[in-house]
């Protein structure tokens, strides 16, 4: 017998002592690797993965329009400290200014007599003064003189209440120092005498 013989005769015997439900197992399990999946399981798993990918774009959708809105608060508010910047960058030097301007009006009212060397004093000295008010103007520095005006806690500074008639009460009838306001912003508030209503004096008892 030869060799090619032997070996045909190996494998028939093999083959022959493997039991039919054997051979079906195998076949079946060689059928379900090379079957492709259901239909419904593919469509399970896309519909999970768009899911997924439907709630991954929201995410950084929605991380993209945090950072767009912390990008605009964070120009707006360099934009306005710039601003600020502008405008209140004369706000020490105008406060300083101011002293030389109140002792130009104190001596000015300081100056009484009518003395040549007297009126020429007085004039130099109000004309200084419209200059600064001018220049002072020109910058957006505002005076704040409320005689006759209400009392404006923002704006005034109550030195003394002082009883009248005249006026309704929580009147200013008196600056003793002008305020100022620079773009708005309070430079310094006026110092002001208010107006309160008159105590009444209690009337003496009739006698019987």
């Amino acid at each position: 017998m030869t060799g090619q013989e032997q070996m045909s005769n190996d494998q028939e015997q093999t083959e022959s002592q493997i039991e039919p439900n054997e051979t079906e197992e195998i076949i079946e399990t060689e059928q379900a690797l090379d079957a492709p999946p259901a239909t419904e399981t593919v469509v399970e798993e896309l519909r999970k993965e768009l899911a997924e990918a439907e709630q991954k774009a929201q995410e950084n959708w929605d991380k993209a329009v945090r950072t767009m809105a912390e990008m605009e608060n964070l120009k707006k508010r360099t934009q306005k400290e710039l601003e600020d910047a502008h405008k209140y960058a004369l706000n020490n030097f105008a406060k300083e200014m101011l002293q030389v301007l109140d002792s130009l009006e104190l001596g000015l009212q300081a100056a009484t007599g009518e003395s040549e060397d007297v009126k020429k004093f007085r004039e130099g000295s109000e004309l200084t003064i419209k200059q600064f008010e001018t220049v002072f103007a020109k910058f957006n520095v505002i005076k704040i003189d409320p005689v006759g005006q209400p009392f404006n806690a923002e704006q005034h500074q109550a030195m003394v209440m002082q009883e009248s008639a005249d006026v309704p009460p929580n009147t200013v009838v008196n600056v003793f120092q002008k305020g100022y306001m620079l773009n708005g912003r309070l430079l310094r508030p006026a110092l002001v005498v208010v107006a309160k209503a008159q105590e009444q004096q209690p009337k003496d008892n009739e006698q019987a």
